[in-house]
């Protein structure tokens, strides 16, 4: 008996010291160590551009035809003035590409980037607005500690995680909290995928790095909501394996190739899927097809539902323009859809989004 209560005491204290194990891994006890080895590698950025504005001199405007107007329209001129806007990156390569928002540098005239209390001038090498990510080069010859990215799809709901940015001009700025959820769509951009944290970003940490606790970048943090406009507990942040094929692409040819598939999509609701004899609403209804497109010369027709895009289940309407997104143009393609309350199967080559006219003038 004796015996057995001294085994039991020893696999408690065993199962005991796993857990509290366990807790130490996800409680890191400072975050000093990682903090101090990845900050030389984050940047600061700021840009200016110009602004005009039309100066009207009168509290009051004159009504259209009025003789007032044509005699005072000398006062009434356009005038210039220099704005300035502040944001955070990262470096990826030692050559100094670094990694930010669209949205930092988007119309800028001049972008400095800030790095180890020096500054350089860089200018972009490609940008995407549909993605708010942008590819800048510092204009050194000088090398660059560097950060990698990290699998963002390994991330969980409960990681620790770390930013470091530039929050109103206070470069060098480190906060951490959780993943707090991931997949947030909130209609900021075409392909929202959101990395949900409550790790403090402020107006600045645009453009700047989320990192994991192995010190790779796991996410760009890109936007808040904060009635405030300061921090409330719930950013965002691009994950990487998405962001990284951006940046690829960026780094390649200056600018992205999405796949484009040439339809207009709308969700699938409970009383489209009873009408359509699904089990449940799922998949993209297909409203429109583009004359002459891919999808049109697939087969693909109006009020058909897409349920599986290349060997990927498209959950709900926002998955699809992320999938074809993610697919090489000129990539044969297998799409399965629901017609007539049959699943059949369409197979044709995808288009470039960028080279579709209904894009060009966007």
């Amino acid at each position: 008996m004796k015996f057995l209560k001294h085994i039991a005491t020893k696999v408690f204290i065993l199962v005991f010291l796993i857990n509290t194990n366990l807790w130490s891994k996800a409680a890191p006890e400072s975050f000093a160590d990682l903090a101090e080895e990845l900050m030389p590698s984050v940047v600061n950025i700021s840009t200016t551009q110009t602004v005009k504005t039309q100066a009207n001199p009168f509290p009051f405007q004159f009504p259209p035809g009025s003789p007032f107007g044509e005699m005072f329209k000398e006062f009434d001129r356009p005038t210039e003035r220099k704005a300035t806007s502040l944001g955070s990156g990262f470096v990826i390569k030692k050559n100094g590409t670094v990694i930010t928002n669209n949205h930092v540098i988007a119309n800028a005239e001049d972008i400095i980037v800030r790095i180890n209390n020096k500054e350089y001038k860089a200018k972009v090498i490609g940008a995407d607005p549909y993605s708010d990510l942008a590819v800048l080069k510092i204009d050194t010859k000088e090398n660059f500690e560097i950060v990698e990215f990290g699998n963002s799809d390994k991330a969980r709901v409960g990681d620790w995680v770390m930013a470091i940015g530039n929050p109103f001009g206070l470069g060098g700025t480190v906060t951490s909290g959780i993943i707090s959820a991931r997949n947030r769509d909130i209609n900021l951009t075409r392909y929202d995928d959101f990395i949900q944290t409550d790790a403090s970003i402020n107006q600045g940490n645009s453009g700047g790095p989320l990192f994991d606790m192995n010190g790779n970048v796991i996410g760009i943090n890109t936007a808040i909501i904060s009635p405030s406009g300061a921090s409330s507990g719930i950013g965002f942040a691009i994950p990487s394996n998405y962001a990284s094929t951006i940046i690829d692409q960026l780094i390649e040819f200056g600018e992205t190739k999405r796949g484009w598939l040439g339809v207009r999509i709308q969700e699938v609701t409970k009383e489209i899927a009873s009408v359509a004899g699904l089990k449940e609403p799922k998949g993209a209804f297909i409203g429109g097809v583009s004359e002459g497109g891919p999808a049109d010369k697939g087969g693909i027709k109006s009020g058909d539902i897409i349920l599986e895009f290349d060997g990927e289940k498209i959950k709900t309407m926002r998955n699809l323009p992320r999938v074809v997104a993610n697919t090489k143009p000129n990539k044969r393609v297998n799409v399965k859809i629901w017609r007539e309350k049959k699943l059949i199967s369409k197979k044709f080559t995808l288009g470039r989004m960028e080279s579709a006219e209904e894009f060009k003038d966007k």
